[in-house]
């Protein structure tokens, strides 16, 4: 199961990814925003966060308008590696190398055919391990330090 999410600036985007999600064969739970009314994108991004952390969906896509506010929003739940992707090589290593749950888009930065083909991407690319593993411990480390 896939959580998605968007505010208003990303909703559009959010719509067309939602159909490819549907014509390609993937279950999804919308956690809003329901049109393009203005609206906040922590509001969308704690829910598909918390949705992806608790394991009842396997990954998440956000979208905004710039993608940048609701990745960093995303990112400050505890087991979260939200990335903001708008190329191949990202969206597909940031699975391999990071082991990132959640991918991010601006709504009104990338087209809809790039960003469905980066969600395949990011889908269907598996963590690599290994070395990885070591770098992504040290990541949720930061997490548990007091600042």
């Amino acid at each position: 199961m896939i959580a998605i999410g968007s505010d208003h600036g990303g909703f559009a985007l959010k719509q067309e990814i939602m159909t490819w999600l549907n014509a390609n064969g993937y279950e999804y739970k919308d956690f809003g925003t329901y049109n393009t009314d203005s609206c906040d994108y922590p509001d969308y991004a704690l829910p598909v966060a918390h949705a992806v952390v608790n394991g009842e969906c396997d990954k998440g896509i956000l979208c905004c308008g710039t993608g940048i506010g609701i990745s960093i929003a995303a990112n400050k739940v505890h087991g979260i590696r939200a990335a903001l992707c708008s190329d191949y090589f990202s969206a597909k290593y940031t699975r391999k190398h990071n082991d990132s749950n959640i991918i991010c888009f601006g709504g009104r930065t990338i087209g809809a055919g790039l960003a469905c083909e980066l969600v395949d991407v990011f889908l269907n690319t598996e963590f690599e391990g290994g070395r990885h593993s070591a770098r992504v411990q040290k990541l949720m480390n930061i997490e548990k330090e007091d600042c």
